[in-house]
């Protein structure tokens, strides 16, 4: 039986089968002894008409999610196919414009369990009649309801209402959650209960066991009565704005859940004069961070025995390294104390901890605790442990790793460790993360650290005093995706800021897994190797401020997945290779500071996601071609690894006239293009001026002619702009005063003229050293003031800055050759007076001139008086 889904360009076919293998963009459906598949519709933009003709047939589905995009025609489902559908168990129709006649088309879906109705146009009443009798999950969220019916409700019903837009008839829908006695679970969460009392709306629901009020707006009667929910065992109230009356919800004797987190409690909570959370035996989990804790941890909590989490981060208490006041929670298993102040207190040799902690973070703000606390060393079912910002002063703890056998994560970040790094003695299946950077380790690398971990996924051992080569053993692990080792005093083959020498080993770019590489700020020489991670999944390399030689060549041909390349600071050679369009996801490129000759090849600007581009201080020429870099932000394809390697990721970047380091989440945002210091010539392509999003562009230090672009106007972002030391010619375009970011603009040593924009917004903080070295400019802050008897522009011309020291200057002619002439004079007279017989000659030369003028004068005078008579 076949059936077929409508969209705007395609139909797919929908195939009952009884065995199926998997295929790409399909669903698998195990149901009942049989199979079907069914395109997930989330993932297609969807619209016009969901039909569910011929589907009759496929009796095994069960499964249906239909997230049709708002933005496309509003799509609808035809209620006499949909109710074809008996054996349907979970569909999802979230973030449409569906309305209330939607809900006839569910009624004949009589095993329905799971239904998602967010985010649509239901409003006021909503009565599902019999459609709720197998219903486990009801989510109706982001919808204008007032009131729910129901002629009978499914037990052990979840049904979320959150942000719920009510017009002012929250206890009226309050009080028709009544139609749903069997209710276990309700989500309320985003809503406004200001002047409800909620013990008394939800009284009837006898049976709620995980209440849900996340966000929601209270004041100090909205709790009262609370404790009437005598099956309560789940209480979330984080992000809560208003006065929380907590000594309402203490009433609740059987919570096991209590989330405080993200709220404004003080000590106060934990034991007031009646009651506190201290009374809550039967307690399990935990979270009160982020709040206004402080001082030292209760001594009560010692009392919650039942406790199996506890979530104190983020608050200003005093928290002993030994844990002691916890001693007692036997069942305690996770402990996050990270953000508050962590103290070194005396271990009591004679006690040591009733629980076996599986996850432990605590980082302090910085202060000396003394030495490992010894109840560590009782712990054997560690998984997850952070002890960060926190001075230990002591030798690495490879005894943790090895009495931890499931420990898959470990941070010893800025522990003032110190001495060598010692490996466990034997090999660690589970550790795949540690970071034991910024600490004062010293020595060598151990060199089985890659068969002594060779499940390791994330190495961080930055900012240590490691010397000696990089151990061939971590090619041996092929799961590694992240590696950074900076800021050490290496001597080998390997990574940043280090004084790492010799030639970038070829095994380092073909690590199966590797997606993060920073061997940068060491003594690097040679060639880049040929095929630079040819079977690896490179993602960020930087390989910046080495002493690499040579052209790129075919070095990351094969490297389609980098996202960020930094060779910058090296000696390079050579032209941009032409293949580079291959690295198609590229957002990053750094190739500033090398010795690169040549045009750009059109093919770079075939990198349509690329958002920074650093070509600076190079030998690049020819013409800037109409820019295809990206005109704004492209989303981030984060995996499982992505925040790590992007904390890690770093770059130098000029702005504003200072070379600046940008780290971790602020790179995704930032976008500019640096081609100063080159031998670029011709006219500013217009088409830059697209770029709307770009913050930085330095065309500094190179030969461009012609005009400013007017289209820069549309630079709206932008907040530095150089253009100096050029050959730029024509007035600068006054629209530029409508780039209200611009923080740093200069435009000297150029041959603009006409005046300078008006001082308005940003441009009245520009200087006189702005505009500098532009003999046809005025206007302020210059000191040559505009006027009408102001020469007229120059025609633009291609000569060269020599070439212009040529213009004369008429004042120093006047000067000059009246002193020439007075000179001549006097030299001649001087020489008359000393030679007689040349004064004979010019006494005689006068006269004889005179003569022959007089001669003249006269024959005129008679050829006028004959002409007159005449």
């Amino acid at each position: 039986m076949t059936g077929q889904i409508i969209t705007g360009w395609e139909t797919v076919s929908i195939m009952q089968w009884s065995i199926m293998q998997w295929s790409a963009g399909w669903e698998f459906f195990p149901w009942l002894g049989s199979a079907a598949f069914f395109p997930w519709l989330g993932s297609a933009a969807v619209c016009g008409v969901f039909s569910m003709a011929g589907v009759r047939g496929v009796f095994s589905m069960a499964w249906v999610r239909g997230v049709f995009n708002a933005v496309f025609s509003t799509a609808w489902v035809r209620s006499y196919e949909l109710q074809q559908l008996s054996k349907l168990k979970y569909l999802d129709l979230r973030y449409n414009r569906f309305n209330n006649s939607i809900l006839s088309s569910i009624v004949g879906l009589s095993s329905l369990k799971s239904l998602y109705l967010s985010y649509n146009r239901l409003e006021g009443l909503i009565d599902f009649k019999e459609s709720l009798s197998t219903l486990k999950v009801l989510d109706l969220s982001g919808n204008n309801i007032n009131k729910l019916v129901a002629s009978r409700g499914s037990s052990n019903l979840y049904l979320r209402l959150n942000h719920i837009t009510t017009y002012g008839s929250s206890f009226q829908l309050l009080q028709s959650l009544g139609a749903f006695p069997y209710l276990t679970k309700l989500d309320l969460s985003d809503n406004n209960f200001r002047g409800r009392i909620l013990g008394d709306e939800l009284q009837n629901l006898s049976s709620l066991q995980r209440l849900y009020l996340d966000g929601c707006s209270l004041d100090e009667h909205s709790l009262h009565k609370l404790g009437a929910l005598s099956s309560l065992k789940l209480l979330s109230l984080s992000r809560v704005s208003g006065i929380i009356p907590y000594q309402d919800f203490l009433d609740l004797k059987n919570l096991k859940y209590l989330d405080l987190s993200s709220n404004t409690f003080n000590n106060s909570i934990f034991q007031t004069i009646n009651k506190g959370i201290c009374d809550l035996n039967h307690l399990q989990i935990l979270y009160i961070d982020n709040n206004d804790l402080s001082g030292f941890l209760p001594s009560c909590l010692a009392n919650l025995t039942s406790l199996q989490l506890l979530s104190l981060s983020s608050n200003h208490l005093k928290i002993p390294m030994s844990l002691n006041p916890l001693y007692n929670l036997s069942r305690l298993e996770y402990f996050d104390g990270s953000g508050n102040e962590i103290y070194a207190e005396e271990d009591d040799h004679n006690l040591s901890p009733k629980f076996q902690l599986e996850v432990l973070f605590l980082s302090g703000r910085g202060q000396s605790v003394g030495k490992f606390p010894k109840f560590l060393y009782h712990q054997v079912n560690l998984q997850y442990m952070g002890l960060t910002n926190i001075q230990i002063k002591g030798e690495f703890p490879n005894w943790l790793i090895e009495n931890n056998t499931y420990l898959q994560e470990l941070h010893l970040e800025n522990c003032s460790l110190l001495g060598p790094f010692l490996l466990p003695k034997n090999s660690h299946m589970s550790l795949s993360f540690l970071s034991i950077s910024t600490n004062h380790f010293q020595g060598q690398i151990p060199s089985k650290i890659g068969d002594r971990l060779p499940r390791l996924e994330v190495l961080l051992m930055s900012d240590n005093g490691f010397n000696g080569s990089i151990p061939l053993s971590l090619g041996n692990i092929s799961s590694l995706q992240v590696l950074d080792l900076s800021n050490n005093v290496l001597t080998g083959t390997i990574l940043s800021n280090n004084s790492l020498q010799g030639q970038i080993p070829r095994w380092i770019g073909n690590m199966p897994s590797l997606e993060f590489l920073d061997l940068s700020r060491n003594n690097f020489s040679g060639h880049l190797p040929p095929r630079f991670g040819t079977s690896s999944k490179l993602r960020h390399v930087s390989l910046s401020r080495n002493k690499l030689q040579g052209p790129i060549a075919m070095a990351f041909y094969d490297s389609c997945e980098i996202f960020a390349l930094d060779l910058s600071h090296n000696d390079l050679t050579g032209r941009i290779p032409e293949w580079i369009d291959r690295l198609s996801n590229l957002r990053f490129l750094l190739l500033s500071y090398n010795n690169l000759e040549g045009e750009i090849p059109i093919q770079l600007y075939r990198l349509d996601r690329l958002t920074l581009i650093d070509l600076s201080h190079n030998y690049l020429s020819g013409n800037i071609p109409s820019l295809m870099i990206s005109a704004h932000l492209f989303p981030f394809q984060y995996n499982s690894r992505d925040s790590v390697s992007s904390s890690q990721h770093s770059f130098e970047f000029t702005t504003k006239n200072v070379s600046l380091s940008y780290r971790g989440s602020i790179v995704q945002y930032f976008t500019g293009i640096d081609f100063s210091c080159n031998n670029f010539s011709g006219e500013i392509p217009p088409e830059i001026g697209n770029l709307s999003m770009i913050k930085v562009l330095n065309l500094s230090h190179n030969s461009l002619t012609g005009p400013i672009p007017p289209t820069f106007s549309r630079l709206k972002e932008i907040e530095s702009l150089d253009l100096s030391y050029n050959k730029l010619d024509g007035e600068i375009p006054p629209q530029l005063t409508k780039l209200f970011f611009l923080e740093f603009f200069n435009v000297a040593h150029n041959n603009l003229s006409g005046k300078t924009p008006a001082r308005v917004a940003q441009f009245a903080t520009f200087e006189e050293s702005c505009y500098k070295d532009n003999p046809f400019l005025c206007g302020q802050p210059l000191s040559k003031v505009c006027g009408a008897a102001m020469s007229p522009s120059p025609t633009p011309t291609l000569t060269t800055n020599e070439d212009n020291s040529g213009f004369m200057d008429m004042d120093v002619f006047y000067v000059t050759f009246g002193v020439a002439y007075i000179m001549v004079l006097l030299v001649i007279g001087a020489v008359l007076y000393i030679n007689p017989y040349w004064r004979r000659a010019w006494f005689y030369f006068i006269e004889v001139c005179v003569q022959t003028s007089i001669g003249q004068i006269k024959i005129c005078q008679d050829c006028r008086g004959r002409g007159y008579s005449g």
